[in-house]
């Protein structure tokens, strides 16, 4: 969590200020203009994650294809090194009701299969707001939308991408637990 409230504070003091020394507009502009975009950012992944969270499961379901992962992307997450900052991503899950950040039935199929379907909603919403978050340029006008609320919307991605991610690499990690599980059950 501390990584992204640096990350979003950090931003949001550099936007601001290259804003302000260029004189894109006012400095009091500048700065409420940063702070509506960093919020509606905010506003549009919470709708989108309330939106998400509201699907049937049965849309998210294990043997879902679209959420399948590749041999390749494994191999990429394994270099991008995932397993070492995985842990630092925040993780928000426990605000729609299952928090991902404890593995707290590690014997329990249901428990397991309810975890991969909540990482699966996860990386639609994260997904989601990949292009939604660029909707901030539409509030602002002119050169402002470029260079406020085009960059905040760039961080909202970084942030956003973190996270997909995260829930890629654990998901085959949780649906070959749930495999084991399933063998051991029959």
């Amino acid at each position: 969590m501390k990584f992204y409230l640096a990350t979003i504070g950090c931003a949001m003091a550099l936007i601001s200020a290259v804003n302000i020394a260029f004189g894109t507009a006012s400095w009091y502009y500048v700065i409420l203009a940063v702070i509506f975009c960093t919020a509606l950012q905010f506003a549009l992944d919470g709708l989108i994650a309330i939106i998400i969270n509201k699907m049937p499961n049965r849309w998210f379901s294990v043997d879902n294809p679209h959420y399948r992962v590749s041999k390749w992307e494994r191999k990429l997450y394994k270099k991008l090194k995932v397993k070492a900052w995985k842990d630092q991503v925040w993780e928000l899950g426990g605000l729609g009701g299952f928090s991902k950040k404890d593995f707290r039935e590690p014997n329990n199929p249901e428990y397991i299969e309810r975890f991969i379907i909540e990482c699966n909603k996860g990386v639609l919403t994260h997904r989601l707001a990949y292009p939604i978050g660029f909707l901030a340029m539409l509030t602002l006008p002119n050169v402002c939308a470029l260079t406020i609320a085009l960059p905040v919307a760039v961080v909202n991605l970084f942030l956003s991408i973190l996270p997909t991610i995260v829930l890629r690499y654990n998901t085959p990690l949780l649906q070959s637990v749930l495999k084991r599980l399933r063998k051991k059950a029959e």
